[in-house]
């Protein structure tokens, strides 16, 4: 089980970036998907889930902003992040997990599967 992150870089404020969540080891069709950011000096923080019927769930620093979405047939996850502000500046991860495997820890992610590299984004003038 393997994830890579990918899509991040410096913008602007107001900029937009697509952040890509790459799997590889197994098929996420079953799976939740979930993004979380480091900022600097800061701990993990929750950005965004979706399940594997679709729904979705979105942290209210960035709700109407973060658009969370998911390509089963490319195994890969997207987070398209708009009107960028200084304050999304972070490392971002993902982490998939077999949804099975979560209905046994009452549907919530973990650290330690956010074990990706991450990708880092920097919004600044």
């Amino acid at each position: 089980v393997q994830v890579v992150e990918s899509g991040g870089g410096s913008v602007q404020p107001g900029g937009s970036l697509r952040l890509s969540c790459a799997a590889s080891g197994f098929g996420i069709i079953t799976s939740a998907m979930s993004w979380a950011r480091r900022a600097p000096g800061r701990g993990l923080e929750w950005v965004s889930t979706i399940w594997s019927n679709e729904t979705t769930n979105y942290a209210d620093s960035i709700k109407g902003r973060f658009t969370i979405s998911r390509d089963n047939a490319m195994n890969t996850g997207y987070l398209q992040i708009n009107s960028l502000k200084p304050e999304d500046t972070a490392v971002y991860y993902c982490a998939i997990v077999p949804e099975n495997d979560l209905k046994t820890r009452g549907y919530e992610f973990h650290l330690h599967d956010y074990s990706g590299q991450g990708t880092q984004v920097a919004v600044s003038r």
